[in-house]
Order: structure tokens, then sequence, then C-alpha cells
């Protein structure tokens, strides 16, 4: 079972509880995790053939309703949320210099239905790996993860010579959420009633957790498809094993209208866009 698909399951247990309300937000936790996840794989910073190490501290900037629906819950869903990075890390083979925190905070530039994530690592005397493969001489740890090496090289002071400063922290639209401030026209797509905005260039769909946007369907590819975002729009398959149906024909590469529908497995997605 996979990682966000079990994070899924344990707040379920909890929706009729202390969750009831969060869920009546904008910003769904399961949107929240999958970001957390794209922001490991995205920081991931390779040491040596053994070690991989990720960012351990995590801020979700929201919007100043969606923090105050949320805040009031903030420590028993960051514990739920670090978890589930926890969980990712182990099943990615990364390892963490310190321990995982996840906060919230407010963010008065974004509208209702947006956040951001920003993260960074930070080191503690007392570090243990959550993740990852064990070092030829290292001890097990007593939790059952394997322990750090006993002196880890310094994490860099900052990115290599030459290379690009690293911009502000994307803005993450949410199914439902309305236009970007100045945007001229909206994208989404529409998946069993479900609204997921397209809020980046490419957008890739498929089975596994790590596409943008999962679709849990046997018959369809890990990463299936990739959604192109422009004038126009355009689908791209990916390799995938059983193809994509546009508009009633089978194809590679097709062109996107408001209303096309998508059929990847046996799952149809209809494609929006309007002006905004």
């Amino acid at each position: 079972m996979g990682v966000l698909k079990r994070f899924e399951q344990r707040l379920e247990g909890l929706v009729n509880g202390t969750f009831a309300k969060v869920f009546k937000s904008e910003v769904q936790p399961v949107e929240i995790a999958g970001a957390l996840q794209r922001e490991c794989d995205n920081n991931a910073t390779i040491w040596n053939r053994d070690r991989t190490v990720v960012p351990n501290d995590f801020i979700v900037e929201l919007s100043a309703p969606d923090f105050e629906r949320l805040s009031p819950y903030s420590g028993q869903l960051g514990d739920e949320l670090s978890g589930m990075v926890r969980d990712y890390a182990k099943q990615q083979r990364y390892t963490f210099m310190g321990g995982i925190k996840v906060h919230l905070e407010k963010a008065d530039d974004l509208d209702t239905g947006l956040y951001r994530v920003r993260s960074r690592t930070l080191a503690t005397s007392e570090s243990q790996p959550q993740a990852g493969r064990r070092p030829a001489a290292a001890a097990p740890h007593p939790g059952g993860y394997p322990a750090q090496p006993a002196s880890p090289p310094p994490m860099p002071a900052g990115p290599p010579p030459g290379a690009p400063a690293p911009g502000p922290a994307p803005v993450t639209r949410l199914p439902g959420a309305g236009p970007m401030p100045g945007a001229q026209t909206r994208r989404w797509i529409e998946i069993n009633g479900t609204r997921h905005q397209i809020s980046r260039p490419t957008l890739v769909l498929g089975r596994s957790t790590e596409a943008d946007v999962r679709i849990d369907d046997p018959g369809v590819s890990r990463r299936h498809c990739e959604i192109r975002a422009g004038t126009p729009s355009t689908i791209q398959d990916l390799g995938s094993t059983n193809g994509i149906v546009v508009d009633g024909q089978h194809t590679t590469r097709a062109t996107l209208r408001d209303g096309s529908r998508i059929v990847v497995g046996s799952t149809t997605i209809v494609y929006r866009q309007a002006e905004g």
C-alpha cells in the first residue's frame, strides 16, 4: 500500500472526531502530504552511494482563512504529516539530519485555497536518520532504522559555485481554488467529480504517488501521461502500457480544448479551461 494511501486511511479514522472541521477547509491534508513528498524529492542531496539527505523542517504557508480553520489542529496534523514524511523517506531510502517537523504558518499574500511549502535541513547533535541504507560499519538503531555514521560530513553552506540562486517557493493551487492573481486563463481537470487545478507548466498523471495527480486504476501506468499548459494546451503519452484516448481517438499526443475527454485505463478525465 502506498504512503499517501496509508496517510489517507489514518486521517479517515479521525474525520468523525477532531478533524471533522479540517476537511471543510479549502486546503486538504492529503494535497499537502503530496507536496511534502515532492519537496523531499526536489531537494534531495546525494552525499554518497549509501546516503541521500532530504530536508527535515517544513513550513506550510496558508491563507488567513485556511490558517484559522487548521491552526487549532496544527499539532495533531503536523504529527500526522511528519509521520507520512518519515514513511515516504523510508520507502525512498532518504535520510535526515534531525527530527522531522511540519509547521503551519499564515501568509497574508495567499488567497483561500492556495498554499506554499518551504523546507530546510536542520542538523541536531543527536540526529538519527529515519530511513536509508545502513553504512558498512553502522550499528542498527533500536527503533529499526539504521543509524547515522559517527561523523557525518558537514552540510554545504549554500549552492555549488555557479548554481542559480533559489527562487521563492511556488504557490500551489488546490482543487476548487479561485484564479491566481493576474491570471488570464484558468485550467483544471476533473476526475470522478474531483477538480485538480493546473497551476504549473506540466502536470504528470499516473498511478505512482510521485505523480502530480495520482490515479488509482490498475490500467494506468506509474507515469502515464503529461498535460502541458499553454496556448493551446496539449497532452503527451509518457510511454504508458495502455496508451491514451482523447475525444474518442487513440493517440500519443493531442491538443486539448475545454471539455476534452481523456481516457486512461478505465478512468475518464475532463479537461477544462476558462478565462479568469
